[in-house]
């Protein structure tokens, strides 16, 4: 008998908030966490805005001593990664180490201190370089860090797939505990690439929105006029075990994870497939995973970044799998008030689907002003939509062409 993977607690770190539920409060009112960049000086930069984690500190969570050693991408996912363990009440200390693992993604990994460690080496030379320098720019290092805090000798892995890191590694932790290797993983993403080499690049490739005077409006999903994503960071985090191990504790349960899907359209480093054919192979292998049928979905909360080809071949791809289900179905981007995370993005997503499924609420594309005849689905425009939702999709589809889609719903009886 195939073993059932549920969620049992969730951590956010964002631009609308570092706990989860400031963040589903703020999601569920339409707020936008965009804004003008603060934290460096962006003084004649193209873009000057962007989903920043404002008053950051992981103060109570890693000690004075160590913040040093953690590159900003860590601090997010440790603090992120040790909120979902306290929600989810579970005690590590009772459980088989071996039997407990970290699966990660960040697409980027430490880019500030690659950038800080740089200008140390040009500006004091090479015997100046701090002996950290390596274990926080690696993008191990999440993952490590959190296996140190609890002790956990079970698979250790970070994925690295652009934009879909967060949604891959969720899907590979799922399939670690499904397939009986372990009961416990602590997974998600977290990603810190808003720094100076971050925006200038994404800003060369012209992927970003321009729209300086009216940040909190630059992400519009769907939107006919929209110029591109936002660049934001984070992390979301979520601990997923076996249900009967999880049973076995008391623990709360917020859904469970159905299925998986991923493929990659193997055409282009940055440009989706217009046709979306492998984005909807990967939704349809998740479908399949999940045994059920295009029909049963109630909701997609969609990968959406603003773009003007990733919404349209988005939207072609949903519509190559739900048929005439697709206009019946709620879908959203909360990309629209939170930005784009890249590899983060499918954590925070994962976080916001299950609150979802337990709320029935469905959360806004804000922005959303000026349909595309393209895009022509239902995008919830605005305002949070009651609805009961029984099972949600979450998609994720990064450079390179990689796509993963995982499918979320209330727990099954029987």
């Amino acid at each position: 008998m195939t073993r059932r993977v549920v969620v049992t607690g969730l951590g956010a770190i964002t631009a609308l908030g570092c706990k989860v539920a400031e963040l589903w409060t703020r999601i569920c009112q339409g707020e936008s966490g965009v804004g003008p960049i603060q934290r460096m000086n962006v003084e004649g930069y193209r873009v000057r805005f962007g989903g920043e984690v404002r008053h950051w500190s992981p103060d109570g969570y890693i000690d004075a001593k160590e913040v040093k050693r953690f590159d900003r991408f860590v601090q997010f996912s440790q603090v992120g990664g040790i909120d979902a363990v306290r929600d989810s009440g579970i005690d590590f200390c009772k459980e088989n180490p071996w039997r407990c693992g970290v699966l990660l993604g960040s697409g980027i990994g430490g880019l500030e201190t690659i950038e800080t460690q740089h200008k140390r080496l040009l500006d004091r030379g090479p015997d100046k370089i701090s002996a950290f320098t390596i274990p926080k720019l690696i993008g191990n290092a999440a993952s490590a860090q959190l296996a140190i805090e609890y002790g956990l000798k079970g698979p250790n892995q970070v994925v690295v797939t652009a934009c879909a890191s967060a949604t891959n590694a969720i899907g590979d932790a799922y399939k670690l505990i499904r397939d009986d290797e372990v009961d416990v993983m602590i997974t998600g993403g977290s990603e810190a690439a808003l720094t100076h080499i971050g925006l200038s690049a994404f800003t060369a490739m012209r992927a970003l929105s321009e729209r300086n005077d009216e940040p909190a409006r630059a992400s519009r999903p769907f939107d006919r006029d929209r110029d591109g994503f936002v660049l934001s960071e984070g992390a979301g985090l979520a601990v997923l075990e076996e249900y009967q191990h999880a049973a076995r504790r008391g623990a709360r349960i917020y859904g469970e994870v159905y299925g998986y899907g991923c493929s990659c359209d193997g055409g282009h480093i940055t440009a989706p497939d217009k046709d979306g054919v492998a984005a909807a192979y990967a939704m349809a292998r998740a479908i399949q995973d999940a045994r059920l049928d295009p029909a049963d979905i109630d909701y997609i909360n969609a990968h959406g970044t603003s773009t003007s080809l990733g919404d349209e071949a988005e939207t072609t791809a949903v519509k190559a799998v739900f048929k005439e289900h697709a206009k019946t179905i709620s879908i959203s981007s909360t990309k629209s008030q939170l930005g784009h995370l890249l590899g983060a993005s499918g954590g925070v997503e994962l976080v916001l689907c299950l609150l979802t499924l337990r709320d029935g609420v469905i959360p806004p594309t804000i922005n959303y002003e000026h349909p595309d005849p393209v895009c022509d689905l239902d995008y919830t425009p605005n305002q949070a939509r009651q609805r009961k939702v029984s099972v949600a999709m979450s998609n994720s589809f990064g450079f390179g062409g990689h796509n993963g889609s995982l499918i979320f719903g209330k727990l099954r009886h029987g």
